[in-house]
Order: C-alpha cells, then sequence, then structure tokens
C-alpha cells in the first residue's frame, strides 16, 4: 500500500478565488482545521504578495507544529529570501518555487528562452536549498510543455537539490491518460527521478482535476496538491476531500492510502465554506447536502433494508454522525466547551470562550434548539476582528402597501458617526442604500444570497455577499435572527475587509497586492 501525502493549499491557490479576502485569525482557524484533517504539508501562501500575507504565513508557521508549512516564491531571489523569513520558524519548513515551462508562457509571459528559463530555475532552487532541506519546484503549466523539455529541466533542478518536483495541469487542459503518460514519460527518462517525489496539482477547467489527479497516482505520483472544496481560480482546483475518499473506498483500486482523517471532512468543508462565503453545492461529491440523501422511493426502500444498496460509504466516514451533545437554553458553559471542542474549534482565551457562550445563550432566547451549525455561524461570527466601519443602530420600516424606509447609524474608521436614511424597492436595497450614503463613495452589489442554518422559523440567516469598493472586490457574511440585519452585517463585512486592504491615510503606497493579483496562477 503506497502512502500518498497531501499537500493542501486552500490558503494559497484556494484564496485565489475571485472576492475571497481571508483575515489572519481566518486563515489560523482553517490551518489548525487542515492539520486535524490530516494533511502532510500546508502551503499557507506567497509571502513576498504583501505584508499582510507575510504576517499570516508566519503566525501560520509559528503556530501550527503538526504538519510541515510551505511559502510559495517565484524563480525571483527576493520571493524565496521573503518566503524563508517567513516560515524560518516552522516546525517543517518548504520552500516552494516555481516556473513556467510552456512555450506560450516562455514567449509571452516570461520573454524569456528555454535556455534562460533552466536557468533561472537551478538558481532558483539552489537559493531556496540554502535556507531549508525540503525544496519543492513546480514547472507551471506542465502539461501544455514540451515533454523533452520537461525531462531536461527536471534534471538540473533536482541536480540542483530539489526534492519534490511538480507538474501542475495550470490551466485544466490535460486528460487523465495524458497525464499519467506524461509522468510515465518524466520517470523513465529522468536520471535521479527515484530520489525525489512527484507530485500533481490539477485545475479543473475541462471538469477532470480529481480525475486527473487520480490517474496521476496511477503513474506513480506520491503527493497529490488540492484544496478543500475544490476552490480556487478560475473553476477550482482539485478538491482534496474527492481524493482522498475515492482512495479509502476504493483501496482494492488503487491500492495507496493517506494520512486524512476522513471524520473531519464535512466540519473542514463547512468551516472553508463559511469563512470564504463560497456555498458548497448541494450535489457536490462527498460534502454536499444532498449527498447522502435518498428521494427515491426504490433507493429509500434499497438502503432501509441495507444501507450498502445505495451507499458505497456511510455518512459516519465523513463525519456525518449524529450529534453526542444537543444543545439548548439549560445547557451551561462544560456542555458548551465539550461542543466547541467535537466541532474543532479552537477557543484560545477565557475571554472568547466568555463571548461565544454569552452569544450562544442569547440565541437560546430566540432558538429552541441549537444546531452544529449554528454554533459554527456564532463563532465565525463572533471570531471577526475589530470593524473599521460599524453599525450602531438600525431601523427599517416594511409592509405591504409601504415604501420601504431604512435609517441607520454608522460609526466610520475616522471615528465619525453618520446617520442616514434611504428608501428602496426592498428593504435590502433601502439598507445598502443608506449603508452607501454614510460611507459617503459608490459601492457596487454584485452578489448577494442568503441561507439558514436549519430548518424552522427560528433559524439563524447567514447572509453572504460579494461588493465592489474603492475599485477592490470581496465577499462578506453577516449572521442574525433577522435577514434585514444579517444582511446589514454582511455589506459591512465586506467593506471592512476591502478597508483593511487599502493604504493608511497619508501613506502613498499602493494597496497590498494578493496572489492573484501579482501574476500567480499556481505553486
Amino acid at each position: 500500500m503506497r502512502r500518498i501525502e497531501i499537500f493542501d493549499t486552500t490558503l494559497r491557490d484556494g484564496e485565489q478565488t475571485a472576492g475571497v479576502n481571508l483575515h489572519l485569525h481566518e486563515k489560523l482557524e482553517i490551518a489548525r482545521a487542515l492539520e486535524q484533517f490530516g494533511v502532510d504539508i500546508i502551503e499557507a501562501g506567497f509571502p513576498a504578495s504583501s505584508p499582510d500575507e507575510f504576517q499570516a504565513v508566519q503566525k501560520i508557521a509559528e503556530t501550527v507544529r503538526g504538519v510541515r508549512i510551505a511559502a510559495l516564491a517565484r524563480s525571483h531571489p527576493g520571493d524565496i529570501d521573503r518566503a524563508w523569513e517567513a516560515i524560518r520558524n516552522a516546525a517543517g519548513p518548504r520552500i516552494h518555487v516555481f516556473i513556467a515551462t510552456s512555450p506560450i508562457h516562455m514567449q509571452y509571459k516570461l520573454r524569456l528562452t528555454p535556455d534562460e528559463v533552466v536557468e533561472r530555475a537551478v538558481e532558483g532552487v539552489r537559493r531556496a536549498k540554502r535556507y531549508t532541506a525540503d525544496v519543492e519546484w513546480s514547472a507551471e503549466d506542465a502539461t501544455r510543455s514540451d515533454w523533452d523539455f520537461l525531462v531536461r529541466i527536471v534534471t538540473e533542478v533536482i541536480r540542483a537539490g530539489a526534492t519534490v518536483v511538480n507538474l501542475p495541469d495550470t490551466v485544466g487542459y490535460t486528460q487523465p491518460q495524458e497525464y499519467a503518460a506524461m509522468f510515465r514519460y518524466i520517470l523513465e527518462r529522468v536520471p535521479g527521478i527515484e530520489k525525489v517525489k512527484l507530485s500533481a496539482h490539477c485545475h479543473d477547467d475541462l471538469g477532470l482535476a480529481v480525475a486527473n489527479s487520480l490517474a496521476a497516482i496511477q503513474a506513480g505520483v506520491t503527493q497529490i496538491e488540492g484544496t478543500i472544496n475544490g476552490i480556487g481560480e478560475r473553476a477550482g482546483n482539485a478538491a482534496l476531500e474527492e481524493i482522498a475518499l475515492a482512495l479509502k473506498v476504493r483501496q482494492d483500486h488503487y491500492r495507496a492510502e493517506t494520512g486524512i482523517r476522513t471524520e473531519h471532512t464535512v466540519r473542514v468543508s463547512k468551516l472553508v465554506s463559511k469563512l470564504t462565503g463560497i456555498p458548497v453545492p448541494p450535489n457536490k461529491a462527498i460534502v454536499g447536502a444532498n449527498a447522502f440523501a435518498h428521494e427515491s422511493g426504490i433507493h429509500q426502500d434499497g438502503v432501509l433494508k441495507h444501507a450498502a444498496t445505495y451507499e458505497i460509504m456511510s455518512p459516519e466516514m465523513v463525519g456525518l454522525s449524529s450529534n453526542r451533545i444537543v444543545l439548548g437554553k439549560h445547557s451551561g458553559r462544560h456542555a458548551f466547551r465539550e461542543k466547541l471542542k467535537e466541532l474543532g474549534i479552537a477557543v484560545r482565551s477565557d475571554e472568547e470562550l466568555d463571548r461565544l457562550f454569552a452569544a450562544f445563550k442569547a440565541l437560546t432566547g430566540k432558538k429552541k434548539e441549537i444546531t452544529d451549525d449554528d454554533v459554527l455561524a456564532l463563532f465565525v461570527d463572533m471570531a471577526a476582528p475589530a470593524e473599521k466601519y460599524e453599525l450602531l443602530s438600525l431601523q427599517c420600516a416594511i409592509g405591504s402597501g409601504v415604501i420601504p424606509t431604512t435609517t441607520i447609524v454608522l460609526r466610520l474608521p475616522t471615528g465619525e458617526v453618520r446617520t442616514e436614511s434611504a428608501t428602496g424597492e426592498g428593504s435590502v436595497e433601502s439598507v445598502y442604500k443608506a449603508i452607501e450614503r454614510a460611507v459617503g463613495q459608490p459601492v457596487a452589489l454584485e452578489d448577494y444570497r442568503i441561507q439558514s442554518t436549519s430548518g424552522g422559523p427560528d433559524a439563524l440567516a447567514e447572509v453572504y455577499v460579494k461588493v465592489r469598493f474603492h475599485g477592490l472586490t470581496s465577499r462578506g457574511r453577516g449572521v442574525d435572527n433577522d435577514v434585514v440585519i444579517a444582511s446589514a452585517k454582511a455589506y459591512i463585512d465586506a467593506l471592512n475587509r476591502i478597508t483593511l486592504r487599502l493604504p493608511a491615510a497619508g501613506d502613498d503606497r499602493p494597496a497590498a497586492l494578493g496572489a492573484a493579483d501579482s501574476g500567480v496562477v499556481t505553486g
């Protein structure tokens, strides 16, 4: 049984999803969840892209000790030096260096000859090797590269000291048979290939990221890269939970295993979904709401007689077992703390526990039974950093035959408090117009989504928005029993995420660039 290492890039490639902008504390929560999930390597980010990104990678490296931490770098000395500064205190640091190798990228993006690309790749690996023994090298757009050129450059980077060689399908172009054949070609022709780990990194532009990753495993790859829920650039990356469960359910076929603790699958999927604001489709494999639902009478009859008739894996395998602790208004701090542990939520101080417990008790006054999703939603909402825009009060007048009118009181980043009113075609529109007037700058709402944490009229409303403000796009989220208030919270959360990325007053530096803005497409 071969051991396949799982390289998670949710915090790097996943955050390059349009409109996703995670705060430091949110990245830490995801990193802790990934550690519990059992991934082998966390790619924490691209430190050279911005000071905030550097700080996040550095904090993750110092905090999350049970997993190797990787930092991405272009084949530039400054990038590599910055990557090492960020991860030098990690329990297991890895520098991940990349350069494009396809003719179209070398000619039009890099404007370098093949010889110059080989030279830069070797120089990058050697510089990274000065800092750490664990160096991964990636050939961006490998699947559209000349295979003999790949043999040449892979041979050279191995001689330079690379310990992992990653050949990504950067644009989701390849087919499973082609991808497997490429790896076999490299394995047969590169001297010393047996000394390094071969890695696959697939994008989902043609819906084949998982299939291509599994084909690579069959061809001899020993590391798979991907993201939780398959989030990422364009159509996203290979969904790691799908690969892990495919290997577990079909061990007879793949003869390979991972260190993934599959019972944490649903929990880490929900956490990533809530923090990024990217919903999981109901029909999504493994973690979708309908993954274990049976509506057909024939299917229901079969499952009731024997679950294996229509279920190739049990709900418990992915963490959908029934709750051990049910919370309500009579639950105390101990039961609440145990529920947090059950959900994998790390409370860092008694003060944070006090705030969460107070919010939980307030919710029990409005809702009879508190679900796991309610607790997770409270945690995500309460863990938000201090606001720059703060909603002090909101009053909305709605009704049949009444023009929806909202009055808000908003504290601005300057400390000034403004009161504004606005009307709209609906209550949410009136709220957003009032906020925009108070902000005093145009705000464009690009997406709006609402869902409930559970069934019933007392369910918490979770609202997710995507807005454009000051030329930047970000997602925001809000949670409340009242849909209108949740909508206002989400809108303001998005504004705050953008505001944190803007230069301070009097600072003439440009806003920090994310990895995507820096031209990084893949690792």
